[in-house]
């Protein structure tokens, strides 16, 4: 019997028919959505990440009942009936029921997907989800637009494992995540003053941009108290293959709460996608075979630390260190630049490059890196020649953040108390310091009482603000569009650090390819967001 993830929100019988034929159901945190056109599909995800509302609420409320949304007439049949749109998935299924059942090509999938809604789930498991990179783009409820002490049935939002609760760790496991949201929630005027004292609106400053910036510096700081364990919302459009892909990471792993997510999910795809995820079926010899491997190569990988791996862990408190660099980094990407606008093979035209002399190499890079003239110019694919690997520690929040990007590959250490935490400077000067240390260290001793029976599990108690350690191993192009992306002003000064440390990594060793990530921001600012809320005011207003 699969597990059922139930849904905290409540709907009329009217707002029932009226959202049938638009989700798989009403009555659970896990559905997917039907008979959508992609324009309303896009538009609706778009709004789910700064709502506090679940994804079938903003339908209603932005679309089915709003009649500014012309939704009718783009829906193109009426609401309340889905006849069409039934017909139409139906004849689509049928035909890739063929195509995979004569070619049986994995390709087949990535041609066809759904948009998943998957709510109630704890940041920790967001994290899992948002490890498979291709075919898949997951969208998930942000800590700084949207606050977190919301209480349903007089109970803070966050996973209770039933591993945990079924264990003599039960009333610790809740207790220290309450004392957690009792600490967020109560830190919420004291900081919002002070960020208030310290960065009056000057004039010019619209209040309503004003308030946003203030709104999202204040969760920005205290984002670090909440638990592993909060329960956000997320939105996942992928392909066939990715969801097939995923269902398997999901259904093979340890926790309770994936496995559960897994079941969930699966039962709803197969609603709207079944030909896409068969295999992924719990039953399916591929599934039960990918298990095998997955357990196996876990136990091997054991082994070999047990045996080899004895020696104590590095405490240190470097934010980035640079592991692995290329020291034929310019050679290579002048010759990937210039390949395609040859006939020699690419070995030839590296033996050129490296004869040129180091003004001529310098030349050339610095007249191609002068044609960027803003950060969405993107350098073609020789970039992609070059590569870092890096090693970081920081706070969980910041790797939330850092782990989206996906032209990488990532590997992180199961989340701790081991490795400190971060206390943002402004809470200490606002004379908040004591409350927000005596928050981690009930949760840093809940999770050691825990993990010496639950190690998994007792990731749920750990704050945000603690330390993990993850390798990104990145090529030019893509550190490029990260590092420039996440040190614009409106960022979070923590990932803006990673991003500006990483630069100055990749200076010291490359520094004229270093020029390529020309639109760094290395400055500090204070509220950050404020410059791009009165932007958008500005062109809401000139609409």
């Amino acid at each position: 019997m699969n597990a059922i993830m139930q849904t905290h929100e409540k709907f009329t019988p009217e707002e029932k028919t009226l959202l049938a034929p638009y989700v798989t159901n009403t009555d659970q945190s896990v559905f997917v959505l039907k008979n959508l056109p992609e324009v309303i599909k896009g538009a609706l995800f778009s709004r789910y990440s700064r709502s506090t509302l679940g994804l079938r609420q903003l339908l209603l409320k932005d679309f089915i009942l709003n009649k500014d949304s012309a939704f009718e007439d783009i829906q193109g049949i009426p609401v309340g009936s889905a006849q069409e749109g039934s017909l139409a998935i139906q004849k689509a299924q049928d035909f890739y029921d063929r195509i995979l059942d004569g070619y049986g090509d994995d390709s087949i999938g990535e041609l066809g997907g759904a948009h998943l809604a998957i709510e109630n789930i704890s940041i920790l498991a967001t994290k899992v989800i948002q490890d498979a990179r291709i075919g898949g783009s997951p969208l998930e409820k942000s800590t700084r637009y949207v606050t977190f002490n919301k209480k349903v049935n007089g109970e803070y939002l966050f996973y209770q494992d039933p591993q945990v609760l079924n264990s003599s760790h039960r009333q610790l496991y809740l207790d220290t995540n309450r004392f957690l949201f009792d600490t967020y929630s109560e830190l919420i005027k004291p900081v919002t003053a002070y960020v208030q004292t310290q960065m009056p609106r000057e004039e010019g400053i619209s209040e309503g941009a004003y308030k946003r910036s203030v709104r999202a510096k204040v969760f920005d700081l205290i984002r670090g108290i909440l638990p592993a364990s909060t329960l956000t919302n997320m939105g996942v459009f992928g392909n066939g293959r990715f969801f097939e892909i995923l269902l398997s990471k999901l259904q093979t792993s340890r926790s309770t709460e994936l496995q559960t997510i897994a079941q969930t999910t699966y039962t709803e795809l197969a609603k709207v996608v079944p030909s896409f995820i068969r295999r992924a079926e719990p039953t399916h010899r591929h599934l039960n075979s990918y298990q095998k491997f997955i357990q196996e190569n876990d136990q091997l990988a054991k082994q070999f630390v047990a045996k080899y791996v004895t020696s104590r862990p590095d405490k240190t408190t470097e934010l980035v260190q640079l592991i692995d660099y290329d020291a034929e980094a310019e050679n290579k990407l002048l010759a990937a630049l210039l390949y395609p606008h040859t006939e020699q093979p690419l070995r030839q035209i590296r033996d050129i490059v490296c004869n040129l002399s180091l003004k001529e190499k310098q030349q050339l890079i610095e007249q191609s890196i002068a044609l960027r003239q803003h950060r969405r110019h993107k350098p073609g694919r020789a970039l992609e020649m070059v590569f870092y690997t890096f090693d970081i520690q920081g706070d969980y929040g910041m790797f939330r953040d850092l782990h989206r990007h996906r032209t990488l590959t990532q590997e992180r250490q199961v989340l701790s108390t081991h490795f400190g935490y971060h206390c943002p400077l402004e809470i200490t000067e606002a004379g908040l310091a004591e409350i927000y240390h005596n928050a981690m260290e009930k949760a840093a001793d809940a999770y050691e009482t825990i993990a010496n029976d639950l190690p998994y599990e007792a990731q749920y108690v750990v704050p945000l603000c603690y330390n993990i350690r993850w390798f990104v191993h990145i090529n030019l192009r893509a550190l490029m569009w990260l590092i420039e992306l996440r040190s614009t002003p409106q960022g979070h000064e923590n990932y803006r650090k990673v991003a500006q440390e990483m630069y100055r990594k990749i200076e010291q060793v490359h520094p004229l390819l270093a020029q390529y990530i020309k639109f760094v921001d290395l400055n500090e600012y204070s509220l950050g967001r404020l410059g791009a809320e009165s932007r958008q005011e500005a062109k809401l207003a000139g609409q």
